[in-house]
């Protein structure tokens, strides 16, 4: 291992120090698990303080030295978030979130035109002719926006994720939208427990309601709640 200053030597200003530590592996010396914690030096026993400190990492924490200790963990699961639609709203939250860590983003819509001709990096795109057929595909634990120009296929999104599941579903629409959607998808069999499950509007209306004030809004609630499930109360 070697600790180097961040320094002019560096062509560094913000000061402070960072320590870099060389590792061969071979298939015998792969580890299987993570988190993980080895001696640089000398085999020795780990110490209380090391095994306390590994237990405590959670998955995507940067590795720690301790004690001549180095620790590591597993990178997070990345969390789905399914964006469905690409008008200007879907276009605004797909470039907020795509360069954010442990995201993992599927964006769909009718065609390859109603996309931009430029996906972000790591953003699966999908066009769809009946983009309802897809909700299968999603996990369970995805998150979902539901951002289309089409009403009738926003309900029959909003339909599907009902029947499917997910961990939360930002619907895109106003207060007189979301009551009538209310009423249709009750019709449909779905409870009002269900249904409330559902987010609409969507954002952080006192940011405004451009694009981009509403891709702020959901991406602030999305950071915030983690894989926590949505509710009308915390609206994405």
């Amino acid at each position: 291992q070697r600790r180097l200053p961040l320094g002019p030597a560096l062509r560094q200003c913000c000061g402070g120090a960072v320590t870099l530590v060389w590792e061969r592996f071979d298939d015998a010396s792969l580890p299987e698990t993570l988190p993980r914690a080895r001696p640089l030096g000398p085999a020795s026993d780990m110490p209380e303080a090391v095994a306390r400190k590994r237990k405590a990492m959670r998955p995507g924490a940067p590795p720690a030295l301790l004690d001549g200790w180095l620790i590591e963990t597993p990178l997070p699961v990345a969390q789905p978030l399914w964006v469905w639609g690409a008008g200007h709203v879907g276009r605004a939250i797909v470039s907020v979130m795509a360069p954010l860590p442990g995201r993992a983003i599927t964006w769909i819509d009718l065609s390859p035109d109603c996309f931009p001709d430029e996906i972000p990096q790591g953003v699966t795109m999908i066009p769809a002719a009946a983009p309802a057929a897809l909700m299968p595909r999603a996990p369970r634990e995805a998150d979902h926006l539901i951002l289309t120009r089409d009403h009738d296929l926003d309900l029959a999104l909003c339909h599907a994720a009902l029947a499917h599941g997910f961990a939360s579903c930002g619907l895109i629409g106003s207060a007189t939208k979301w009551a009538r959607f209310r009423s249709r998808l009750a019709a449909l069999g779905h409870s009002n427990a269900l249904i409330s499950r559902i987010a609409c509007p969507i954002g952080d209306t006192s940011l405004g309601r451009d694009p981009q004030a509403i891709a702020v809004g959901v991406a602030s609630a999305l950071l915030k709640g983690g894989n926590e499930k949505m509710t009308r109360d915390r609206a994405v």
